[in-house]
């Protein structure tokens, strides 16, 4: 099976954390994050994996090699430009690609079965399919219904459960056509399937998931790898 790991961003959202160093070698624990997704996909049979580079490409470089040490065969893309979440598909066309492929964050800490994600598509017969989360927003202050100036109600620190993107996708083969020249973002290429008629599926993610957006949720992470031995170890399904 194969796998692009998105890892060419400059993580401009985690400095001072990255100015010397991406985002995705940022170590959680006592492994990078990068090594931790690598050893979760040689964990769910994975055999080849495609690294998106960009930002300090030759440190990714020198820490993944050619994957002989995680187990897997590793190449590498790079992305001249930042070309977003969907654009680093365009560097993969005219390769020899199976009929499916994932595709993922490189700032996601998972311990999801991706085998289960890929099973999900195929099953349901979907072009695409986004791994998701629920996330729930929790307003901190009284939030009032107003008709003009009258108050018809009070909502007391109301909370706002939403389904959000959890950076981890599943796609035909065929998909990767699709994608335009330049800098797209999966919503976009999402956008365009369902104009065209193609089926998108959402998978919920209800295994452990962090998302490595800010300087919080990197120091979130760390606590949790410490804590959670799903992090730690990340076993085999």
């Amino acid at each position: 099976m194969q796998a692009l790991v998105l890892v060419g961003g400059y993580g401009t959202r985690l400095r001072p954390l990255t100015f010397s160093i991406p985002k995705p070698l940022l170590p959680v624990g006592e492994r990078p994050l990068l090594g931790l997704i690598l050893d979760r996909l040689r964990a769910c049979d994975f055999g080849e994996v495609v690294l998106a580079t960009g930002y300090q490409a030759e440190l990714v470089h020198a820490y993944c090699g050619d994957g002989s040490r995680f187990g897997l065969r590793i190449d590498y893309v790079h992305e001249e430009e930042p070309l977003g979440t969907a654009g680093p598909l365009q560097l993969v066309r005219g390769r020899d690609l199976d009929d499916e492929l994932l595709v993922m964050n490189g700032d996601v800490l998972t311990n999801l079965d991706f085998r289960k994600l890929l099973e999900f598509r195929r099953e349901g017969d979907y072009d695409f399919a986004v791994g998701y989360t629920e996330h729930v927003y929790e307003s901190p202050f009284g939030v009032l219904a107003l008709d003009g100036d009258d108050v018809r109600g009070i909502t007391e620190k109301p909370r706002l459960e939403q389904h959000v993107s959890a950076g981890v996708y599943a796609l035909h083969r065929d998909v990767v056509d699709l994608v335009p020249p330049g800098n797209s973002t999966m919503p976009q290429l999402i956008g365009e399937l369902l104009r065209r008629g193609r089926r998108v599926g959402g998978y919920l993610i209800d295994d452990a998931w962090l998302g490595l957006e800010s300087v919080a949720h990197f120091e979130e992470a760390v606590q949790q790898v410490t804590d959670l031995a799903a992090f730690t170890e990340l076993p085999a399904p």
